[in-house]
Formats: C-alpha cells, structure tokens, sequence
C-alpha cells in the first residue's frame, strides 16, 4: 500500500453555507461549520467501485475532528469557496486516494449528525459514484489510515454487525444507492 502525506485540507479553507434548498447563503471556516451543531453546509460523499462490483472504503485518520478511525467511504469532503462540487469531488479524489473516476451523480440529502461532545456534521450532501480499474491506491496518510475494497454483501454484514464501526453519512447512502440507482454498479 503506497502513500502520500501532501496536506489537502486546511482549518483556513472556506466552506459553502447553503440553505436546505442548497442555495449560497455565505461561508465559513472548516472547524466552525462543524462546532456544536453545526452550520449548514454544502459537502459531497464519492462511493467508487471497481470492475467485480466491490466498494472501496477507507478508514479516516486520528487526525480527523469528527469520527476519527471509523470506517467510510472511498471519499467525503467539502468544495471550496467558489468550487463546483465536480470539481472537487475530482480533486479530493486524486488527492485523498491518487486515483481518477468518472463520477456519475446520484442525489442530494440533508443531514445532521453530532459526534460526542466535538461538534457536528450539519450537510447538504451530493452523492456520487464511480467505477475504477485503478487499483494501485495511494492514499494520503493525512486523510486516510487504511483502505480495501470489500464486496456488498461483506460491507452489508459488517454494517449489520459492527455499525457504530462506520460514519453516519455512508450508512445513510449505502442502501439508498442500491434501493435506487444499482444499475450503475457493476454485478448489481
């Protein structure tokens, strides 16, 4: 397993405030959105899988404010002041993981989601997925302490057996997108 360590993330960076219509309303800092309840923000949540229908998922680094060491998916971030959610569910993809995708976008949702007594994920999320045959991951020891693809049918056990291993956002969208969009998946 290859790594990096380029720092992509900073407590400096501007995140889009959004209403629940997800219209621009402002900005603000990484940490304060995610203080108490948090504020509402525009963010996104990347499932990739590879050519046998397996997800890639990661496990976040300690580093991470909220749910440090828990499992996710492939690749979860905000965009930037000023950034197209494409375009930076491109970036944090090749940044987080080195790898590229054609990302096909699924849906948006709401939600709010406290972690101890940290802070909160309050987000506008869009939802994307993509297929890779790349699987020679280099992930950023900044954003990512371990990775592996696992089939549907494993994640769906661990997720049954070990759910509170996992953050809310992935078990959310996990079902939805085989309730909704399977035919975008491969061996679905």
């Amino acid at each position: 397993m290859k790594a990096t360590e380029e720092v992509v993330s900073s407590d400096l960076d501007q995140l889009i405030l959004v209403d629940s219509a997800d219209q621009q309303i402002g900005s603000m800092t990484k940490p304060d959105c995610h203080l108490g309840s948090g504020t509402l923000h525009r963010a996104f949540s990347i499932f990739i899988f590879n050519r046998a229908g397996d997800v890639l998922l990661q496990r976040r680094s300690k580093q991470k404010m909220l749910w440090p060491g828990y499992w996710s998916n492939a690749c979860c971030s905000h965009p930037r002041l000023g950034e197209t959610s494409v375009a930076a569910a491109h970036r944090r993809l090749k940044q987080e993981l080195g790898i590229s995708a054609a990302l096909s976008y699924l849906y948006k949702f709401e939600y709010q989601a406290p972690f101890e007594d940290i802070g909160s994920e309050h987000e506008l999320c869009w939802v994307w997925i993509g297929v890779t045959e790349d699987e020679n991951i280099v992930a950023n020891e900044n954003e990512i302490a371990e990775w592996r693809f696992v089939s549907r049918a494993q994640l769906d056990q661990e997720l049954d057996e070990n759910p509170d291993e996992f953050t809310p956002w992935m078990k959310l969208e996990w079902q939805r997108i085989f309730d909704h969009h399977a035919a975008l998946i491969p061996g679905a």
